[in-house]
Protein backbone atom coordinates (compact mmCIF):
# COMPACT_ATOMS: atom_id res chain seq x y z
CA UNK A 1 0.00 0.00 0.00
CA UNK A 2 2.86 2.68 1.04
CA UNK A 3 4.17 1.92 -2.75
CA UNK A 4 1.53 2.90 -4.38
CA UNK A 5 0.43 5.87 -2.03
CA UNK A 6 3.85 7.67 -2.71
CA UNK A 7 3.89 6.64 -6.48
CA UNK A 8 0.12 8.05 -6.68
CA UNK A 9 1.55 11.09 -5.27
CA UNK A 10 4.87 11.33 -7.05
CA UNK A 11 3.45 11.60 -10.45
CA UNK A 12 0.94 14.46 -9.41
CA UNK A 13 1.67 18.21 -9.37
CA UNK A 14 -1.19 18.82 -7.46
CA UNK A 15 -3.33 16.99 -4.29
CA UNK A 16 -4.44 13.77 -4.46
CA UNK A 17 -7.91 13.42 -2.90
CA UNK A 18 -8.44 10.63 -0.08
CA UNK A 19 -11.14 9.13 -1.86
CA UNK A 20 -9.01 8.32 -4.99
CA UNK A 21 -7.01 6.52 -3.15
CA UNK A 22 -9.15 4.59 -1.41
CA UNK A 23 -10.95 3.71 -4.75
CA UNK A 24 -7.91 3.09 -6.22
CA UNK A 25 -6.69 0.55 -3.47
CA UNK A 26 -10.23 -0.81 -2.36
CA UNK A 27 -9.39 -0.03 1.26
CA UNK A 28 -11.23 2.54 4.15
CA UNK A 29 -9.98 6.20 4.47
CA UNK A 30 -8.88 5.46 7.72
CA UNK A 31 -6.10 3.09 6.38
CA UNK A 32 -5.42 5.56 3.74
CA UNK A 33 -4.81 7.67 7.07
CA UNK A 34 -2.95 5.46 8.64
CA UNK A 35 -0.12 4.77 5.94
CA UNK A 36 0.04 8.81 5.89
CA UNK A 37 0.58 9.10 9.19
CA UNK A 38 3.28 6.28 8.71
CA UNK A 39 5.07 7.75 5.64
CA UNK A 40 4.90 11.48 7.61
CA UNK A 41 6.76 9.49 10.85
CA UNK A 42 9.73 8.38 8.25
CA UNK A 43 10.28 11.82 7.51
CA UNK A 44 7.96 12.29 4.44
CA UNK A 45 6.61 15.76 3.90
CA UNK A 46 2.63 15.41 2.65
CA UNK A 47 0.79 18.45 3.31
CA UNK A 48 -3.38 17.49 3.66
CA UNK A 49 -6.02 20.15 2.79
CA UNK A 50 -9.75 19.30 3.13
CA UNK A 51 -10.85 19.05 0.17
CA UNK A 52 -8.21 19.02 -1.70
CA UNK A 53 -6.16 15.81 -0.70
CA UNK A 54 -2.90 14.83 0.51
CA UNK A 55 0.34 16.16 -1.41
CA UNK A 56 3.67 15.23 -1.49
CA UNK A 57 6.15 18.22 -0.77
CA UNK A 58 9.50 15.77 0.06
CA UNK A 59 10.67 12.65 1.47
CA UNK A 60 14.03 10.84 3.05
CA UNK A 61 16.67 9.56 1.43
CA UNK A 62 15.96 5.91 1.91
CA UNK A 63 16.42 2.79 0.16
CA UNK A 64 13.33 0.86 1.35
CA UNK A 65 11.87 -0.96 -1.06
CA UNK A 66 8.34 1.37 -1.16
CA UNK A 67 10.63 4.21 -1.96
CA UNK A 68 12.89 2.47 -4.85
CA UNK A 69 9.36 0.52 -6.25
CA UNK A 70 7.00 3.12 -5.88
CA UNK A 71 9.48 5.00 -8.96
CA UNK A 72 9.90 2.35 -11.40
CA UNK A 73 8.75 2.15 -14.44
CA UNK A 74 10.27 -0.87 -15.75
CA UNK A 75 8.68 -3.85 -17.27
CA UNK A 76 10.73 -6.95 -15.52
CA UNK A 77 13.95 -5.24 -13.70
CA UNK A 78 13.25 -4.31 -9.95
CA UNK A 79 9.85 -5.92 -9.90
CA UNK A 80 10.93 -7.77 -6.41
CA UNK A 81 13.28 -6.18 -4.37
CA UNK A 82 14.73 -7.19 -1.02
CA UNK A 83 16.34 -4.60 1.05
CA UNK A 84 18.22 -4.50 4.57
CA UNK A 85 20.14 -2.34 7.13
CA UNK A 86 23.29 -3.64 7.18
CA UNK A 87 24.46 -6.90 5.29
CA UNK A 88 28.36 -8.41 4.35
CA UNK A 89 27.54 -8.35 0.52
CA UNK A 90 24.52 -7.67 -1.60
CA UNK A 91 25.65 -10.02 -4.23
CA UNK A 92 26.13 -13.39 -1.58
CA UNK A 93 22.43 -12.30 -0.33
CA UNK A 94 21.48 -11.88 -4.36
CA UNK A 95 23.06 -15.46 -4.79
CA UNK A 96 21.07 -17.31 -2.03
CA UNK A 97 17.72 -15.73 -3.27
CA UNK A 98 18.88 -16.91 -6.52
CA UNK A 99 19.60 -20.27 -5.25
CA UNK A 100 16.10 -20.26 -3.69
CA UNK A 101 14.17 -19.42 -6.77
CA UNK A 102 13.75 -15.17 -7.21
CA UNK A 103 13.00 -14.41 -10.40
CA UNK A 104 14.92 -12.72 -12.98
CA UNK A 105 15.04 -9.08 -12.45
CA UNK A 106 15.20 -9.12 -8.63
CA UNK A 107 16.85 -6.68 -6.99
CA UNK A 108 18.58 -6.65 -3.55
CA UNK A 109 20.02 -3.60 -1.86
CA UNK A 110 21.52 -2.60 1.57
CA UNK A 111 21.94 0.75 3.63
CA UNK A 112 26.06 -0.40 4.55
CA UNK A 113 27.42 -3.09 3.27
CA UNK A 114 30.32 -4.55 5.30
CA UNK A 115 32.27 -6.98 2.92
CA UNK A 116 31.16 -6.22 -0.48
CA UNK A 117 33.48 -7.60 -3.20
CA UNK A 118 35.51 -6.05 -6.29
CA UNK A 119 37.92 -7.79 -8.90
CA UNK A 120 40.85 -9.49 -7.71
CA UNK A 121 39.77 -9.11 -4.18
CA UNK A 122 39.21 -5.75 -3.43
CA UNK A 123 37.02 -4.75 -1.00
CA UNK A 124 33.88 -2.77 -1.43
CA UNK A 125 32.18 -0.90 1.32
CA UNK A 126 29.50 1.56 1.86
CA UNK A 127 28.80 3.86 4.47
CA UNK A 128 25.14 4.36 5.65
CA UNK A 129 22.80 6.86 4.23
CA UNK A 130 25.49 7.49 1.30
CA UNK A 131 26.18 4.90 -1.03
CA UNK A 132 24.40 2.41 -3.31
CA UNK A 133 25.14 -1.25 -2.94
CA UNK A 134 22.80 -3.38 -5.35
CA UNK A 135 22.78 -6.60 -6.98
CA UNK A 136 20.77 -7.76 -9.51
CA UNK A 137 19.27 -11.59 -10.63
CA UNK A 138 19.46 -12.23 -14.40
CA UNK A 139 18.22 -15.54 -15.51
CA UNK A 140 19.58 -15.51 -18.91
CA UNK A 141 18.68 -18.33 -21.65
CA UNK A 142 22.22 -16.98 -23.70
CA UNK A 143 25.27 -19.29 -23.19
CA UNK A 144 27.58 -19.06 -20.97
CA UNK A 145 30.61 -17.32 -22.81
CA UNK A 146 28.15 -14.38 -23.12
CA UNK A 147 27.69 -13.37 -19.62
CA UNK A 148 30.94 -11.77 -18.90
CA UNK A 149 29.66 -8.86 -21.62
CA UNK A 150 26.77 -8.24 -18.92
CA UNK A 151 29.13 -6.25 -16.01
CA UNK A 152 29.68 -3.54 -19.74
CA UNK A 153 25.81 -3.80 -20.11
CA UNK A 154 25.38 -2.65 -16.28
CA UNK A 155 28.33 -0.07 -16.62
CA UNK A 156 26.95 1.59 -19.71
CA UNK A 157 23.64 1.81 -17.60
CA UNK A 158 24.83 3.33 -14.62
CA UNK A 159 26.95 5.60 -16.88
CA UNK A 160 24.30 6.85 -18.46
CA UNK A 161 22.28 7.02 -15.34
CA UNK A 162 24.27 9.24 -13.52
CA UNK A 163 24.40 11.15 -16.89
CA UNK A 164 21.23 11.45 -17.00
CA UNK A 165 20.03 12.57 -13.64
CA UNK A 166 22.63 14.50 -12.40
CA UNK A 167 24.41 16.14 -15.58
CA UNK A 168 27.36 14.81 -15.02
CA UNK A 169 29.75 13.25 -17.27
CA UNK A 170 30.34 10.12 -16.08
CA UNK A 171 32.82 8.06 -18.11
CA UNK A 172 33.42 4.07 -18.17
CA UNK A 173 36.63 2.90 -17.45
CA UNK A 174 36.92 -1.18 -18.70
CA UNK A 175 35.15 -3.00 -18.06
CA UNK A 176 33.76 -2.13 -14.83
CA UNK A 177 34.55 1.42 -13.00
CA UNK A 178 32.87 4.80 -13.77
CA UNK A 179 35.01 7.51 -13.20
CA UNK A 180 34.17 11.23 -12.79
CA UNK A 181 37.15 13.91 -12.48
CA UNK A 182 39.86 11.19 -12.56
CA UNK A 183 37.75 9.95 -9.28
CA UNK A 184 36.27 6.70 -9.50
CA UNK A 185 32.63 6.77 -8.28
CA UNK A 186 31.70 3.32 -8.78
CA UNK A 187 32.26 -0.31 -9.53
CA UNK A 188 30.64 -3.13 -11.39
CA UNK A 189 31.28 -6.99 -10.36
CA UNK A 190 29.41 -9.60 -12.34
CA UNK A 191 29.20 -13.35 -10.76
CA UNK A 192 27.47 -16.32 -12.20
CA UNK A 193 26.44 -19.74 -11.65
CA UNK A 194 26.10 -22.21 -15.01
CA UNK A 195 26.61 -25.53 -16.32
CA UNK A 196 28.82 -26.21 -19.39
CA UNK A 197 26.39 -25.12 -21.60
CA UNK A 198 23.41 -23.53 -19.28
CA UNK A 199 23.57 -20.28 -17.00
CA UNK A 200 21.77 -20.99 -13.84
CA UNK A 201 21.54 -17.36 -12.92
CA UNK A 202 23.99 -14.43 -13.01
CA UNK A 203 24.06 -11.68 -10.23
CA UNK A 204 25.63 -8.47 -11.29
CA UNK A 205 26.13 -6.14 -8.57
CA UNK A 206 27.20 -2.33 -9.06
CA UNK A 207 28.20 0.25 -5.88
CA UNK A 208 27.88 3.89 -6.48
CA UNK A 209 29.11 6.49 -3.98
CA UNK A 210 26.36 9.02 -4.26
CA UNK A 211 26.59 11.62 -1.45
CA UNK A 212 29.71 10.21 0.45
CA UNK A 213 31.81 13.38 1.86
CA UNK A 214 35.09 13.27 0.24
CA UNK A 215 36.97 13.52 4.08
CA UNK A 216 34.87 10.50 4.45
CA UNK A 217 36.79 7.91 2.47
CA UNK A 218 39.44 5.83 4.00
CA UNK A 219 43.08 7.06 3.44
CA UNK A 220 43.93 3.95 1.16
CA UNK A 221 41.41 5.12 -1.41
CA UNK A 222 40.93 8.96 -0.18
CA UNK A 223 43.30 9.78 -3.19
CA UNK A 224 41.33 7.95 -6.28
CA UNK A 225 37.84 7.76 -5.00
CA UNK A 226 35.12 10.17 -5.22
CA UNK A 227 31.17 10.51 -4.83
CA UNK A 228 28.81 12.12 -7.09
CA UNK A 229 28.33 15.15 -4.04
CA UNK A 230 32.07 15.53 -3.78
CA UNK A 231 33.18 15.80 -6.95
CA UNK A 232 29.91 18.46 -7.89
CA UNK A 233 29.18 19.71 -4.16
CA UNK A 234 25.42 18.69 -4.80
CA UNK A 235 23.88 15.87 -3.04
CA UNK A 236 21.22 13.03 -5.18
CA UNK A 237 18.21 10.98 -4.78
CA UNK A 238 19.48 7.66 -4.02
CA UNK A 239 16.43 5.93 -4.72
CA UNK A 240 15.89 8.21 -8.19
CA UNK A 241 19.22 7.01 -8.94
CA UNK A 242 18.16 3.44 -8.76
CA UNK A 243 15.64 3.91 -10.85
CA UNK A 244 17.31 5.44 -13.46
CA UNK A 245 20.04 2.91 -13.55
CA UNK A 246 17.28 -0.02 -13.54
CA UNK A 247 15.22 1.81 -17.00
CA UNK A 248 18.46 2.14 -18.72
CA UNK A 249 19.53 -1.53 -17.53
CA UNK A 250 16.34 -2.71 -18.91
CA UNK A 251 16.33 -0.93 -22.34
CA UNK A 252 20.56 -2.44 -22.64
CA UNK A 253 20.05 -5.67 -21.59
CA UNK A 254 17.37 -6.12 -23.99
CA UNK A 255 19.36 -4.84 -26.78
CA UNK A 256 22.04 -7.38 -25.90
CA UNK A 257 19.55 -10.24 -25.76
CA UNK A 258 18.76 -9.82 -29.23
CA UNK A 259 22.12 -9.73 -30.66
CA UNK A 260 24.31 -11.77 -27.97
CA UNK A 261 26.79 -9.06 -28.59
CA UNK A 262 27.55 -5.33 -27.97
CA UNK A 263 27.15 -4.44 -31.66
CA UNK A 264 23.92 -2.49 -30.55
CA UNK A 265 25.40 -0.15 -28.32
CA UNK A 266 28.94 -0.41 -29.13
CA UNK A 267 29.38 3.25 -30.73
CA UNK A 268 27.82 4.56 -27.45
CA UNK A 269 29.40 2.80 -25.12
CA UNK A 270 32.83 4.14 -26.88
CA UNK A 271 32.02 7.44 -26.61
CA UNK A 272 31.72 6.93 -22.94
CA UNK A 273 34.87 5.60 -23.00
CA UNK A 274 37.53 6.96 -20.82
CA UNK A 275 40.64 5.71 -22.29
CA UNK A 276 39.36 5.58 -25.84
CA UNK A 277 42.47 7.09 -28.10
CA UNK A 278 44.84 7.51 -24.78
CA UNK A 279 47.81 5.77 -23.47
CA UNK A 280 47.13 2.25 -21.69
CA UNK A 281 49.03 -0.35 -19.51
CA UNK A 282 47.84 -3.78 -19.72
CA UNK A 283 48.78 -6.02 -16.97
CA UNK A 284 47.73 -9.37 -16.86
CA UNK A 285 49.54 -12.57 -15.09
CA UNK A 286 51.12 -13.53 -18.59
CA UNK A 287 52.35 -10.23 -19.99
CA UNK A 288 52.49 -6.20 -19.69
CA UNK A 289 52.52 -4.37 -22.40
CA UNK A 290 51.38 -0.37 -23.13
CA UNK A 291 49.58 0.63 -26.18
CA UNK A 292 46.76 3.42 -27.65
CA UNK A 293 43.43 2.40 -26.44
CA UNK A 294 40.73 2.95 -29.76
CA UNK A 295 37.58 1.19 -28.14
CA UNK A 296 35.55 -1.85 -27.61
CA UNK A 297 34.51 -4.32 -29.86
CA UNK A 298 31.15 -5.55 -30.47
CA UNK A 299 32.54 -9.03 -27.95
CA UNK A 300 33.61 -6.22 -25.11
CA UNK A 301 36.93 -6.53 -25.65
CA UNK A 302 39.36 -3.79 -25.31
CA UNK A 303 41.60 -2.78 -28.30
CA UNK A 304 44.76 -1.76 -27.90
CA UNK A 305 47.25 -0.55 -30.55
CA UNK A 306 50.86 -1.81 -29.77
CA UNK A 307 54.00 0.17 -30.16
CA UNK A 308 54.51 -2.04 -33.45
CA UNK A 309 51.00 -1.11 -34.53
CA UNK A 310 49.37 -4.45 -34.35
CA UNK A 311 45.84 -4.69 -33.10
CA UNK A 312 45.84 -6.25 -29.25
CA UNK A 313 42.00 -7.61 -27.84
CA UNK A 314 42.17 -7.53 -24.04
CA UNK A 315 39.71 -9.39 -22.48
CA UNK A 316 41.11 -10.44 -19.01
CA UNK A 317 43.62 -8.48 -16.81
CA UNK A 318 44.09 -4.81 -15.05
CA UNK A 319 43.61 -1.75 -17.65
CA UNK A 320 45.65 1.64 -16.61
CA UNK A 321 44.84 4.81 -18.12
CA UNK A 322 48.08 6.75 -18.11
CA UNK A 323 47.31 10.35 -16.30
CA UNK A 324 44.32 8.48 -14.82
CA UNK A 325 44.03 7.35 -11.23
CA UNK A 326 47.37 6.29 -11.56
CA UNK A 327 48.50 2.86 -12.70
CA UNK A 328 45.26 1.10 -11.06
Amino acid sequence: MKTTILSELRNREGYVSGQELCDRLGVSRTAVWKVIRQLKEEGYVIEAQTNKGYRLLSGPDTLEAYEVAGRLHTRWAGHEIHTSQKTGSTNADAKALAESGSPHGTLVLTEVQTNGRGRRGHVWQSMEGTAISMSMICRPEFPPEKASMLTLVMGLAVSDAICSMTGLDAMIKWPNDIVIQNRKVAGILTEMSAEPDYIQYVIIGAGINVNTEQADFPEEIKETAGSLKSVSGRSFSRAQLIEEILRYFEKYYEIFDRTLDLSGMMGHYNERLVSREKQVKILNPKTTFEGISTGIDQEGNLLVKKTDGNIAKVSTGEVSVRGLLGYL
